[in-house]
């Protein structure tokens, strides 16, 4: 196995509530209030429907185009964390390339020195996360139909409600049916709610329950016989579980280069928005998330500006003296130009951006 590479899952397709739309001469995220299905091709205008996008729609709506809000859809591992792989990720937002992944203990941050291991205290108390724009990431990996049993259709989000309903409930329903993820007939679907927090506006998160019309006993009984069917044909659950464990484990960053692109349009834009704690501006796509959920954004710095006279701290005073501010700031910027002709590394401007911010750990 080449190492430093991680091997995941073979992904067919993607599913995303999430697109990219061109305003204003820039390619932004903005979220949607239904499922899409699409293939691994793109066109101009973006990703190229799935063929099972059409026929899950009009098995939903009775209509080609109608609006797809649950999808069937089945597991291909017993173990909860191999279906859903969620951590803190930071982007460079240029190349895509992975700079740091956590799990609000440690870390694998990408240095000058190479990768290193380090403490994550999560996005919220790290000044270099902060600073670059981390935010929880997570990947899940589903089988929908039966043409390709290994073949998976992979949703990736930047959203805590999404994240934090997946995670629950493969855990549950891991308990539930005695560790039986992989055999369970279940639904993903899609909900939406509104809070203060998003001026009771709707905002739409991933959820996956048991399939329309069934209940969770009923579901745990087909998942015993299909087991008991796939131990009879020689299936090794557990045996796949553990090359799927090995596989994530031989790299140190699941997302690789040429996928990143990707991750930095969608997940990660160039000017994030003022985003909450709690994902209250949720939208995902299944490739990137497409979330519109930007990196927490702080005030500049101004204990180090000089006084001006005449100027308080607030900026206010008499016109002629703002008119001298103005001069003096343009003579001061244009000599501190001058003095720094060679151009930081990302690193160097994320960590300039992290020192910047008081009472945070680095």
């Amino acid at each position: 196995m080449l190492k430093g590479l991680a091997i995941t899952p073979p992904v067919i397709g993607r599913i995303s509530i999430g697109k990219i739309v061109e305003k204003h001469g820039k390619r932004l995220p903005e979220k949607d209030d239904q499922f899409s299905i699409t293939s691994l091709m793109q066109s101009a205008s973006g990703w190229l429907p799935h063929p099972l996008d059409e026929s899950l729609r009009k098995a939903e709506s009775g209509k080609p185009a109608g609006k797809l809000r649950s999808i069937p859809v089945r597991l291909l591992f017993n173990e909860a964390d191999l279906n859903l792989r969620a951590d803190y990720s930071l982007f460079d937002r240029k190349t895509g390339r992975p700079i740091c992944v956590g799990n609000g203990e440690t870390c694998r941050r990408l240095t000058d020195g190479g990768i290193t291991a380090m403490d994550c205290p999560s996005p919220d108390c790290c000044a270099f996360g902060e600073a670059g724009g981390c935010k929880p990431y997570g990947r899940l990996n589903v089988v929908i139909g039966d043409e390709d049993e290994l073949g998976s259709f992979i949703f990736r989000t930047t959203s805590y409600n999404s994240i934090r309903s997946l995670s629950a409930r493969l855990h549950y329903f891991s308990a539930v049916s005695g560790g039986l993820l992989a055999c369970l007939p279940l639904e993903l679907r899609l909900r939406g709610k509104s809070t203060t927090q998003s001026f009771r506006s709707a905002i739409y998160y991933v959820d996956l329950s048991v399939r329309s019309g069934s209940s969770v006993e009923q579901a745990i009984g087909e998942a015993r016989e299909l087991d008991a069917r796939r131990r009879a044909a020689g299936f090794d659950q557990a045996a796949l579980d553990a090359a799927a464990r090995i596989g994530f484990s031989n790299g140190a960053f699941e997302d690789s280069i040429e996928e990143g692109a990707a991750v930095a349009e969608e997940s990660y834009p160039e000017a994030p928005e003022t985003s909450d704690r709690s994902g209250e501006r949720d939208s995902e796509s299944g490739e990137r998330g497409a979330s519109g959920e930007g990196a927490h954004q702080t005030g500049p710095d101004t204990s180090a500006t000089p006084a001006t006279p005449g100027v308080t701290a607030t900026g206010m005073g008499t016109p002629g003296n703002r008119t001298a501010a103005r001069r003096a700031g343009s003579r001061n910027g244009s000599q501190n130009h001058s003095q720094n002709n060679s151009k930081p590394s990302l690193l160097d401007k994320l960590d300039g951006k992290a020192a910047a911010l008081p009472g945070k750990a680095a």
